[in-house]
């Protein structure tokens, strides 16, 4: 089964990926499920990396990507929509919430997340849990689970 993005779908963002072999494998999940893919800039690597050129290898279709320069360039497009931040530092775990159509779900750079004040715009905030100790996933295993769940609530049902 094939499927086309629409405006309607879910979009997974990603807030100044600094690690390429991550980014090449998110592109990849992205791709092989359908989910369109929206990069924040800037990145801590060039597209044209040996690291991440192995792990994309023929997934990247910059067209299927929407790239933005900076975080403000992303605010201001996306306005109205609703946007999910995944952090260690929600208080609500991702299976306790109702995706919809049109959601983007938010990921922030590995090594540092996401600044304080995207933290205070943003509303939504949603945790995968863990065991107690444990810092974090691999951003890359951490979208999956959330784009599976995301499209069992909204298309595969």
């Amino acid at each position: 089964m094939t499927h086309k993005y629409s405006q309607e779908d879910i979009k997974i963002a990603l807030f100044e990926p600094d690690i390429p072999q991550n980014t090449g494998a998110i592109i990849r999940t992205c791709a092989c499920l359908g989910v369109k893919l929206e990069i924040i800039g800037p990145c801590g690597f060039l597209l044209t990396d040996k690291r991440f050129k192995r792990v994309v290898m023929d997934y990247l279709n910059e067209e299927d990507i929407k790239f933005y320069q900076s975080i403000d360039d992303f605010f201001k497009e996306k306005d109205s929509q609703r946007i999910i931040l995944m952090t260690t530092k929600a208080s609500i775990n991702y299976h306790f919430f109702k995706f919809k159509k049109g959601d983007t779900i938010l990921f922030g750079r590995e090594s540092a997340g996401v600044p304080e004040r995207i933290h205070k715009i943003i509303k939504n905030k949603l945790k995968i849990p863990m065991e107690k100790n444990k810092r974090s996933l691999n951003i890359s295993s951490s979208v999956a689970i959330i784009i599976a769940e995301s499209l069992r609530q909204i298309r595969w049902i």
